[in-house]
């Protein structure tokens, strides 16, 4: 399990209780970024974690922008789902003057968006729609394409604030049809929601604001989750 912590909206006085939180729900794993978030705002937030923290610190960034040399990972994220080539191609392209230095593992990610039921940051920004969720043939077919372009990961997202979680149908689907690890994450905030999501297969879930409003209830699922 990861805890996903966007610095928009994360105070630094509250990190040291948060990263409290984190541990004792059973995290593996915690993801940083934002839709558009500066970079010092994103570095700011990974230091502090570090203070409370030793687990793995991977940027989750909206744009090339939001890269920190001060995390372990990043996950370099190509928008499958839509065809903005800003967020398919472009941002990485502005992002390699920081990569080059920064010693950062880079993790070639496929993002697919899937409508969580309401307008996520997500479709903002990037100006893209979710796939639909009776489409799943395409949203299987997206996946693959990512896997056999050398995608080494492929994150299903309903994306923050979604009224619902991505089917475990659509889970199963797309896991059946890749050999690589799949992360879900949007709408998940229950440990229902969140057993569902890994009996359909996800290898790792993604929580949001989740953790806050159910502190500790997420601990049956602490196991070693990596990519």
């Amino acid at each position: 399990m990861a805890v996903l912590l966007d610095p928009d909206k994360e105070a630094i006085e509250t990190v040291e209780l948060k990263m409290k939180q984190i541990h004792s729900s059973g995290a593996t794993h915690i993801f940083v970024g934002g839709s558009s978030v500066p970079r010092q705002q994103t570095q700011q937030l990974v230091l502090e974690i570090k203070k409370y923290s030793e687990l793995p610190v991977v940027l989750f960034p909206g744009d090339a922008t939001q890269i920190s040399q001060v995390a372990d990972g990043l996950l370099f994220l190509s928008l499958l789902s839509g065809r903005n080539p800003e967020y398919l191609i472009e941002q990485h392209v502005r992002a390699i003057p920081q990569l080059l230095s920064a010693g950062l593992e880079v993790i070639p990610t496929g993002y697919l968006l899937i409508d969580g039921g309401s307008e996520s940051s997500v479709e903002r920004v990037s100006g893209t729609l979710p796939m639909k969720t009776d489409d799943i043939e395409k949203i299987v077919h997206t996946a693959k394409a990512g896997e056999l372009l050398g995608m080494k990961l492929i994150y299903l997202e309903a994306g923050s604030g979604a009224l619902h979680p991505i089917a475990p149908k659509i889970i199963q689907a797309v896991k059946e049809c890749v050999d690589i690890p799949v992360i879900v994450g949007g709408g998940i905030s229950n440990k229902t929601q969140m057993k569902a999501a890994r009996s359909a297969g996800a290898d790792m879930v993604v929580l949001g604001t989740a953790l806050e409003q159910n502190t500790g209830i997420f601990k049956p699922f602490q196991q070693q989750e990596s990519f």
